[in-house]
């Protein structure tokens, strides 16, 4: 479905980012629906003229899968008058400066809590400073791993995609984007990792425009490579009560990480953005517990022993 574009800065760039962003999401979409059998619900939306936030975006989600509880990938692109705080936190000289954000992220929720979740944004955000001048680009995105049973062959083998490719943009990419990672998707109240992590990156120009944009497209083109393997091999994992009930905990610890830590929920709210779109990254089903601690010696304490924790995997 075609949606109107929404009024632009001065930005040269747009067309080409946004078709690249569009293609992403379809493809990943397809792949998705291919594989668990079902397929996505498609949510047109725009913001009109007239709001603070202007823009428009697909959103399209898969619920009650077969492999799949919960599947959300959102495109976006919207502008606004002035960059929310979340985006100025690294360059306090764009302050109050109008600017332009588009981008597509998702989360997948699987049913077999063998299967672990998934992260994944790419975007692009463009700023005209206040007191004129060239508007300024940057990218940022990455993808992430959460299992709730670990198994180092896919915390290898995701790895691994991601350093192949971030490897073309230079030796120092991959290691300094996985330690970003681990760094960005701590839960600081928990004093723990989210999950095996992956590669991060936020404000990014430093290899000019065409570089750039190249590398952030290398990441989202590498996610159905990183992630699909992993489903294919867990997905008919035989799984009971026990199980079924530690993924809904270890899903409490997603839920707090989004809401209390994460810039990107930040930035969708503080900016007005649509509230339906921007948590569609909330599990379906999720449960707390008090100080939960798993038995010694089970495939449940592994997690935290051997999964949670900060490791090199490749």
């Amino acid at each position: 479905m075609r949606v109107n574009e929404p009024e632009q800065l001065s930005n040269p760039q747009t067309p080409a980012v946004r078709a690249y962003l569009t293609d992403l999401q379809n493809r990943i979409t397809t792949a998705i629906a291919e594989l668990d059998g079902g397929s996505f619900l498609e949510d047109a939306w725009s913001k009109p003229t007239g709001e603070v936030l202007q823009g428009n975006g697909i959103t399209r989600i898969l619920e009650g899968g077969a492999v799949f509880e919960r599947a959300g990938c959102g495109f976006s692109h919207v502008t606004g008058p002035r960059l929310p705080p979340s985006a100025t936190q690294h360059r306090p000289e764009l302050a109050g400066a109008p600017f332009e954000a588009m981008g597509v992220s998702l989360v997948f929720h699987p049913r077999n809590p063998y299967v672990p979740t998934v992260h994944m944004n790419v975007r692009m955000i463009a700023a005209a400073p206040v007191g004129g001048g060239d508007v300024v680009c940057w990218f940022g995105g990455g993808m992430d791993l959460t299992p709730y049973y670990g198994f180092e062959e896919d915390a290898r083998h995701f790895h691994s995609v991601c350093q192949q490719a971030l490897a073309p943009f230079g030796d120092d990419k991959y290691p300094r984007f996985k330690a970003w990672c681990d760094d960005y998707f701590f839960l600081k109240h928990r004093n723990e990792q989210r999950g095996v992590g992956g590669v991060f990156f936020d404000d990014f120009s430093e290899l000019g425009f065409d570089d750039s944009f190249a590398m952030m497209r290398s990441v989202g083109d590498a996610f159905l490579s990183a992630y699909l393997p992993i489903v294919q091999r867990r997905q008919a994992t035989p799984h009971g009560e026990r199980e079924r009930q530690f993924q809904l905990y270890r899903r409490g610890r997603y839920v707090e990480f989004n809401l209390v830590w994460d810039r990107g929920t930040h930035f969708g709210l503080q900016s007005g953005g649509r509230s339906e779109s921007i948590l569609l990254s909330m599990p379906p089903l999720v449960s707390w517990a008090y100080a939960q601690k798993p038995e010694a010696g089970t495939p449940e304490q592994r997690l935290y022993t051997d999964f949670l924790v900060r490791r090199e995997w490749v």
